[in-house]
């Protein structure tokens, strides 16, 4: 079985490129940056590739994020090693441009053998760190064969995920295997890729929690709160539109049932082509709406503000009273809850919250946060914290208390993969 899957895997790489170049049109058509730089992700020559780099792999927006202090405590580590770091989406590239200039950032090219041996030749990483669960049979065979260490770092497994690798593990255990070091959040998620074949596991907890707010994002807030004023604001980040479902309009709708006098609703699309439909259904319900992106003093009348920036999260967070995190609303599993409990913000977020599975229970026991079933009931929980200041600040100091709980994962990992790397 193993042989025949690993076959089929082979061969369907070998007609993928044509249904991948049709993938990425079609997002460029709402995404303009999945058109460029194509030759990266289909494994041809890339200009002065750096060498003998740390190489760290992050999908997207919110795996740049939460590695933001795990690299860095990597970097005190190898303080003469350069930087690589790879990623699967625009915008996650344009995270780790913004958060890391000194680092050569391109795209991973899909596992195809040719063209993940390309990568692996052109820059021959000291080592490599696969940021979450990124599971790529190729490229780890191709590591292991050019015997560069591969590490899986801030690892975690859904249960929903375990079936689906069980059905393959076959062709996922051998490679798996070859990790140098797999390190888990949870002991659940432990438990859950050893039996999918992971090597060498260690639960070290969660590096979302060793996040805090750059330096640069308390004056961005400071700008922001001049440019809003002295009112409440309420922030929605990460909004989804998941299957048909858009949490903006799910959201706007239960806001315009409410009354909510002079507060700020700042409402940040996960995606850059929602900004538009954002701003635009904002209008449809008759609320005053302006951009992030006009870069103008919000005025007083002005309702709802859409903030249509990238990499700017953290500073929409410090200036705001409570936060919501979507995905949650949808059932995506919710995105980055511990980022505005960071910002020791009083947190909402709905009933889907598989991707914070632990995080999510934890937070709520805490005080820190709170689950909401719907729109409605996140708006009239938004109200009632609105009106009432001393929940609000026992939520905020209970926030405080949680994150340092759970802070130190990120120290934890770079040191392990340090003495892993001085015993090769």
């Amino acid at each position: 079985m193993r042989m025949l899957l690993n076959l089929l895997y082979q061969f369907l790489w070998l007609f993928a490129s044509p249904f991948l170049r049709r993938y990425l049109r079609r997002r460029a058509k709402l995404a303009p940056a999945y058109a460029l730089n194509w030759p990266e992700r289909f494994g041809k020559p890339y200009s002065n590739p750096v060498k003998h780099a740390i190489w760290i792999h992050v999908v997207s927006v919110g795996e740049t994020r939460a590695s933001l202090q795990f690299i860095r405590a990597l970097q005190g580590l190898f303080p003469d090693i350069p930087l690589l770091m790879t990623q699967t989406t625009p915008t996650g590239r344009a995270t780790a441009e913004h958060f890391f200039p000194e680092a050569q950032c391109r795209y991973l090219p899909y596992d195809k053998k040719s063209w993940v041996s390309q990568f692996i030749r052109e820059h021959q990483p000291l080592f490599g760190v696969l940021m979450e669960t990124e599971i790529w049979p190729n490229l780890m065979s191709v590591c292991a064969q050019h015997h560069i260490p591969l590490f899986m770092a801030n690892a975690r497994l859904s249960e929903k995920s375990l079936h689906g690798y069980l059905k393959v593990r076959s062709l996922v255990a051998p490679p798996l295997a070859t990790l140098t070091g797999c390190y888990a959040q949870t002991d659940a998620d432990a438990q859950r890729l050893k039996k999918i074949g992971a090597a060498n596991i260690q639960v070290c907890g969660n590096t979302k929690y060793d996040i805090s707010p750059p330096a640069d994002m308390y004056t961005l807030a400071q700008t922001f709160k001049q440019r809003i004023g002295n009112r409440p604001v309420v922030v929605c980040a990460s909004t989804r539109f998941y299957h048909g479902i858009d949490e903006v309009q799910l959201l706007l709708d239960a806001w315009a049932q409410q009354k909510f006098g002079n507060t700020l609703l700042v409402i940040i699309p996960r995606h850059t082509e929602r900004f538009q439909p954002a701003f635009e259904y904002a209008e449809k319900l008759n609320f005053l709406t302006q951009k992030r992106s006009d870069n103008l003093d919000i005025a007083e009348e002005t309702q709802i503000w859409i903030g249509d920036s990238i990499g700017e999260l953290f500073a929409y967070y410090l200036c705001a009273d409570i936060a919501f995190v979507g995905g949650s609303l949808v059932d995506s599993g919710c995105h980055n809850i511990v980022e505005p409990i960071a910002c020791k913000l009083p947190t909402l977020f709905g009933p889907s919250t598989y991707n914070f599975a632990d995080a999510a229970p934890k937070a709520i026991a805490a005080g820190a946060a709170r689950q909401i079933q719907s729109a409605d009931d996140w708006a009239a929980t938004t109200l009632a914290l609105l009106t009432h200041s001393q929940q609000r600040q026992r939520m905020s100091d209970s926030a405080e208390a949680f994150i340092q709980q759970h802070q130190g994962a990120s120290e934890h990992m770079a040191k392990y993969i340090f003495d892993e790397i001085h015993k090769c």
